[in-house]
């Protein structure tokens, strides 16, 4: 955290927190939602801002309840989340980096929802691969050892067994596993939609 915003939160410790004006979309982009967004259940308007973001990633964090918020100063805004609180991109090398910028070089776990979305979990962080880069991993698949067709992870992703489903990341095998993605944020602790009343 900025050290400009800890000396704000010192000096201004009551400001109220805002709620519904930020959001983190399902492939890594902040946006701003103001009232006619918020209204009609829009995602608001992507910030291009370099300063801007780079202020929003380095300020963003998690409270006791599970709810991600961007210190802005003195005033937390809370974040809806679309996916996970942090979305993974590929670079060239096919290492996975965080929409806040960080890499995330140690992967422990991974998944498939039932929606074919890729989850990993590294450093106490989980994180869905964008869509745009889950072709990117897929030669990293491996089912039962041997490269797997889009059919065959088709199926596995729809209907499981089958086999063991790996990622190759590196000198690691990942072991992915299949998980439904209505039971995402219970099973990882974290509230997609914050709203007021639980501070």
């Amino acid at each position: 955290m900025d050290e400009i915003v800890r000396k704000a939160m010192e000096k201004w410790p009551n400001v109220p927190h805002c709620y519904g004006w930020l959001m983190l979309d399902a492939r890594g982009a902040w946006r701003m939602r103001d009232e006619a967004a918020q209204a009609a259940g829009l995602p608001g308007d992507r910030i291009a801002h370099e300063a801007l973001l780079a202020f929003i990633n380095r300020n963003y964090g998690c409270d006791e309840e599970g709810r991600w918020f961007f210190q802005n100063g003195p005033q937390r805004v809370y974040v809806n989340l679309e996916a996970t609180p942090f979305v993974a991109h590929t670079d060239a090398q096919r290492a996975f980096r965080l929409h806040t910028g960080e890499t995330l070089a140690q992967i422990d776990a991974g998944w498939f929802t039932d929606s074919g979305q890729l989850l990993l979990q590294g450093a106490g962080r989980l994180a869905q691969v964008d869509d745009r880069d889950l072709v990117e991993c897929l030669p990293a698949l491996r089912l039962d050892g041997a490269e797997v067709d889009d059919a065959r992870l088709l199926q596995w992703v729809e209907h499981g067994g089958g086999g063991r489903l790996t990622l190759r990341h590196g000198q690691q095998a990942v072991a992915l596993e299949r998980i439904a993605a209505s039971e995402v944020s219970t099973r990882f602790g974290f509230v997609r939609l914050p709203v007021a009343g639980l501070q």
